[in-house]
């Protein structure tokens, strides 16, 4: 009976042992958890130590992040294989046990390095993302509006050319028709390339001359501080691409900054052949055939983004003078203090922006974080021209406190060589994110609130409304608030043009002035809020 007893209480001691090192390394993982954001399923798994002859060492259990192979198991799952750890922590002295647990670890491991070797942001390679882009592209027919919502935040690596031709409008969303078409472009460039860029000088006019002479200067200059881009087959490429585009462009042609818009496209389409750092890459290591096809690739890439903003590299780029002016403008109403000490030092946005909308930006982030930029900007689409306003703002007062203690020639320094070498995906990000929300939230809401003084619960019932995404325009939740009136507004006669009121300081406005009578009649006629399926949709009212 004694014996009994006290087999008990020994079982019970173990078992509450047991327990409190369960509970304490429960506690450790919750720790090492705390405050970050980790996608898809994540196990804390001991990082195997190597065996020798004489047995197993004990030492102290390192762990390490790694992203779960089976996206689809369950939080049990999880649950269980953080409990094993624990089981291999205190029952070293089991072979088979530590064997099981290095052989599930090695497994994880695996495809940790291959999200770590991806060189992404963590939003990118979030498991479950991955499996609605698999799923997306999987199906016979790519809907184009789910696949711009998902790139916006980031596209896998290994994914990214297939997606960006898709975007881009270039390859067929129908997977049918995809090879074909995509054969016959590629052909195409091969009969221009013979047509326009293989035959002797003698058969160019001047101009034509003047404009491959400058091409070949600007290549070299490309990414210099890539190692990649200086190889000779890597220029040559570059030089077919850009000569070929420009005499197929007449009314732009060649136009400085657009060799820089090239780069992303190549190096997209090169990693469908090649491993690895960029550093590593020889163009050397391709079939010609392949080169010809990536070439081709990028040419016809090029010419869908630029088709979108052709005017920017027009005669004296209209296009880049028009949305410098409405960067002016947005910085102005989001910083007034950054803006006003901008124009009391007498520095012009020209300065230093046109180089941003003439490059979009390559020359001034490091260039891994390129692709991922051009994600978002690609999904888009044709609303990219006015979105980069909204980007463009956000990267400049990332500066803002800074800005705001330099004089004239400090500030031109300053913004030529931003310090951004040393930025993450996290900095590239933030960027986008506060583009995004001062897009859709904030400034269409100072642009009506400017006009209003509404009550304060009215004002939060507005707010509410407006961060909701589910509302297409600020206009509605003006509507369906019962603060406001109902009944249409008639436009008389003599209402001012509603462009003069935009430009026109808010002191001077009307108290209802037509643009804000516009919108009201048009959110009266709308029944109720349109549903927003992403990031990507604009607001074209």
């Amino acid at each position: 009976m004694n014996n009994n007893n006290s087999h008990g209480e020994e079982d019970e001691r173990n078992k509450e042992g047991l327990d409190s090192r369960f509970n304490q390394t429960l506690k450790n993982v919750q720790g090492l958890l705390k405050g970050r954001s980790i996608p898809g399923k994540v196990l804390l798994t001991r990082k195997p130590d190597p065996l020798d002859d004489s047995g197993l060492q004990e030492q102290s259990p390192r762990y390490q992040r790694s992203v779960s192979q089976n996206d689809a198991g369950t939080s049990d799952d999880m649950d269980k294989s953080v409990e094993g750890g624990v089981r291999n922590t205190n029952n070293s002295d089991s072979n088979t046990t530590v064997n099981e647990s290095r052989s599930s670890t090695s497994k994880i491991e695996n495809a940790a390095t291959e999200v770590q070797s991806s060189a992404m942001g963590t939003r990118a390679t979030d498991s479950a993302r991955v499996t609605k882009f698999s799923r997306e592209l999987s199906g016979q027919t790519v809907i184009l509006e789910r696949l711009r919502e998902l790139a916006w935040s980031g596209v896998p690596p290994y994914m990214r050319p297939n997606v960006w031709r898709l975007l881009l409008g270039y390859a067929p969303s129908n997977s049918d028709r995809r090879e074909g078409a995509l054969r016959r472009k590629r052909i195409e460039y091969l009969d221009c390339v013979g047509q326009f860029y293989d035959i002797p000088d003698t058969e160019r006019s001047a101009d034509e001359i003047s404009m491959l002479r400058q091409i070949s200067v600007d290549c070299p200059r490309t990414v210099p501080d890539v190692a990649f881009f200086q190889q000779a087959q890597v220029q040559k490429s570059l030089e077919r691409i850009l000569y070929t585009w420009a005499i197929r462009h007449p009314a732009s042609g060649y136009v400085q900054g657009i060799n820089d818009l090239v780069t992303p496209f190549l190096v997209v389409f090169l990693s469908e052949y090649l491993e690895g750092s960029i550093d590593s890459w020889s163009m050397s290591d391709i079939p010609s055939e392949k080169i010809s096809n990536i070439e081709a690739d990028c040419y016809w890439c090029l010419s869908k983004l630029l088709d979108g903003m052709q005017d920017h590299y027009t005669f004296a780029q209209p296009g880049i003078q028009r949305h410098v002016f409405k960067l002016k403008e947005l910085v102005r109403r989001i910083d007034e203090p950054v803006s006003r000490h901008m124009e009391d030092q007498g520095l012009e946005f020209l300065q230093f922006a046109f180089r941003w909308f003439n490059c979009l930006l390559i020359r001034e982030i490091p260039f891994h974080l390129v692709t991922r930029l051009w994600d978002t900007y690609l999904a888009e689409g044709d609303a990219l021209p006015d979105f980069l306003v909204y980007i463009f703002a956000s990267f400049l007062l990332t500066w803002s406190d800074e800005l705001q203690k330099l004089d004239f020639q400090e500030m031109v320094m300053f913004l030529q060589r931003l310090p951004t070498q040393n930025w993450t995906y996290q900095e590239l990000e933030t960027v986008l994110s506060r583009a995004y929300v001062w897009h859709n939230v904030l400034v269409p809401c100072e642009l009506l609130l400017a006009y209003f003084i509404p009550p304060m619960d009215a004002l939060l019932r507005l707010m509410l409304l407006a961060r909701d995404t589910r509302v297409s325009n600020p206009a509605i939740a003006i509507a369906k608030s019962s603060t406001y009136r109902t009944e249409p507004v008639r436009l008389g006669p003599s209402e001012p043009d509603p462009a003069q009121l935009v430009s026109r300081p808010s002191s001077q406005a009307d108290p209802e002035p037509s643009l804000l009578r516009l919108f009201s009649r048009w959110a009266l006629q709308t029944r109720g809020p349109t549903p927003v399926s992403g990031p990507a949709e604009k607001r074209r009212e």
